[in-house]
């Protein structure tokens, strides 16, 4: 059976991505900062709760501990765990939420790779945004040109150039970046506003389920890649 980590998986992205890999058939562990949060979620999705704060290296590292105790190996990680931005453009700001969305990936990322590497096809799937793609904030016809995120944006081209450089890195290992849209989540800047998460969360697991053939080193949105 494939063993699955999804952090920030208690709301959300995170959580409608676990309830499809539970349904496809998928161990899968939430991860979330809150106990009493991801245990809920765990117990309703039917999934296995463990405690992650990606911003911690001690919190990460007991995560993976438990991982390799219960399943020996892990075939998939998706690093869904994010925070947006504050209108507020500071350095404390932007240290915040770097530490989340970038470092948080290079954090979890480390700690999973010997637990990756167990496994006979290992994935990753890093959650970006096409705010963070050049190609889509320089097109007029995009939604992104006309949606300044200075700090939000940064983070998610770091998190895009991070899956082209883990690719390079570890050919054996599948990285892909995937854009799930304008999706209303606690992200979302106007509340209730964008698609359901059931259609945001298509891609994450589309590329969440890739076979050995399965590309890597892309940016997924939705059927098809995205321009970096």
């Amino acid at each position: 059976m494939t063993v699955t980590l999804v952090t920030g998986a208690n709301k959300g992205l995170g959580r409608e991505t676990a309830r499809r890999l539970i349904k496809e058939g998928h161990t899968v562990y939430i991860g979330a900062r809150s106990v009493e949060r991801g245990q809920a979620a765990a117990s309703e999705l039917g999934g296995q709760f463990v405690q992650l704060d990606v911003t911690d290296d001690a919190s990460v590292q007991a995560a993976m501990r438990v991982i390799e105790e219960r399943e020996g190996h892990l075939d998939v990680l998706v690093n869904n765990a994010g925070i947006s931005a504050s209108a507020n453009v500071s350095g404390p700001v932007a240290l915040k939420v770097f530490d989340t969305n970038v470092t948080g990936v290079i954090r979890v990322t480390q700690a999973a790779l010997p637990l990756l590497r167990k496994s006979d096809h290992p994935v990753v799937v890093n959650v970006s945004s096409a705010l963070g793609s050049f190609w889509a904030v320089t097109n007029p016809e995009r939604r992104q040109f006309h949606y300044p995120a200075i700090i939000y944006g940064s983070s998610k081209a770091a998190v895009s150039m991070l899956t082209v450089q883990y690719a390079k890195a570890l050919p054996e290992i599948k990285f892909n970046a995937v854009e799930p849209g304008f999706t209303a989540t606690d992200l979302t800047p106007v509340s209730g506003a964008g698609q359901p998460v059931e259609k945001g969360a298509e891609v994450i697991v589309r590329m969440a389920t890739i076979g050995k053939d399965g590309p890597t080193s892309t940016f997924q949105e939705g059927e098809s890649e995205l321009p970096w």
